[in-house]
């Protein structure tokens, strides 16, 4: 007698499979192409920072108040082994830079536009993921000026790197390849109204600083 042949429906079925597992492929490789970019968080309206600065090789601790809602910025900056300056930034374009020790040394400018907004970032380039100071972080970059790392699972601000001088060389900064390490980050934290005075002396011999252009 002889054997049968198999059935069509059995034949098939390596053929149904295959289909299947391309037709998955593609709509997965279809909605990865169709997802949009992260986007950088914007900055709370008031946090306070601890920051680990390297200016090219000079170390520096920064105690950093944002307080957008009173158009306020405060940079309060430890030399290492060395002084207190303090850097003072309101939204009117004014900004005084200053130490409160005996020698007393203040210096003012007038920048064309004020503080940094919550938003900056809108309009920065997505560039992947990279791990940083122990972080796995989304990275962007905005105009040619500064390359910005946020954690990944917490959106947390970890680590940005600042590449022009803009100016600030003259208010005593190194400006050129400025790299922030982010150490502390409390979002609503706001430094008492006090710590925001600048010293009499400011309005006595302030040394104005002239051509600054702001980020």
């Amino acid at each position: 007698m002889s054997m049968s042949s198999a059935s069509p429906s059995a034949a098939h079925v390596p053929v149904l499979v295959t289909i299947l597992l391309l037709t998955t492929i593609a709509a997965l490789s279809t909605k990865g192409e169709g997802e949009e970019p992260p986007k950088p968080t914007p900055w709370p309206e008031q946090f306070h920072s601890l920051l680990v600065m390297n200016y090219t090789g000079e170390l520096q601790l920064i105690d950093l108040w944002y307080d957008w809602p009173n158009g306020r910025n405060f940079n309060i900056i430890q030399h290492q082994l060395g002084n207190i300056k303090y850097d003072l930034e309101w939204n009117n374009g004014t900004s005084f830079f200053y130490t409160l020790d005996s020698n007393r040394e203040c210096s003012s400018a007038q920048l064309e536009v004020g503080i940094l907004r919550p938003n900056w970032l809108d309009g920065a380039t997505y560039v992947g993921q990279r791990q940083v100071d122990g972080f796995l972080c989304y990275v962007w970059e905005k105009a040619d000026f500064i390359t910005y790392y946020e954690d990944v699972v917490t959106r947390r601000p970890v680590h940005w790197v600042f590449y022009t001088g803009l100016g600030f060389e003259q208010l005593g900064y190194d400006v050129a390849g400025r790299a922030a390490h982010v150490m502390t980050f409390e979002v609503g934290a706001v430094l008492e109204d006090a710590k925001w005075q600048v010293p009499w002396y400011c309005f006595e011999k302030t040394t104005p600083v002239a051509g600054l252009v702001d980020m």
